[in-house]
């Protein structure tokens, strides 16, 4: 799968779009493959802030229970209601499907994350 070459990506295979002040964050297609069928998604509340690179929720797939690192601080502005009876959304478009909304603190934080061809070549490395 192409990864969008207009988002960002963390080492931990979080993805954020951004558009404006608004970062969109969901899961790679490396991270959703990895995991196998999610079955639970434990996301923050609309006003609870997120720091850059500490945990902000987590996804339970069949496999295991995995933690969602933030890519960016800010505060979360919108989260993703169809995910509480739908997580498996996240493996059929992971792409697609966000998890959180956030306000950003610092949108130069942005600009640290690694970009497509660069995530590319890391999770090359992982493989």
């Amino acid at each position: 799968m192409a990864y969008p070459t207009n988002y960002r990506y963390t080492r931990e295979h979080e993805w954020i779009s951004v558009e404006g002040k608004i970062g969109t964050i969901g899961i790679t297609d490396y991270a959703q493959n990895s995991l196998g069928d999610i079955v639970y998604v434990d996301a923050p509340k609309v006003g609870d802030t997120v720091t850059a690179h500490a945990t902000f929720g987590s996804v339970e797939s069949v496999k295991a229970v995995s933690d969602l690192f933030s890519p960016v601080s800010g505060t979360v502005t919108e989260t993703n209601e169809s995910l509480k009876t739908e997580p498996d959304k996240i493996n059929s478009a992971p792409h697609e499907t966000w998890i959180i909304k956030v306000e950003l603190s610092d949108p130069a934080q942005f600009d640290g994350l690694l970009d497509a061809a660069a995530y590319e070549a890391f999770i090359a490395e992982e493989q």
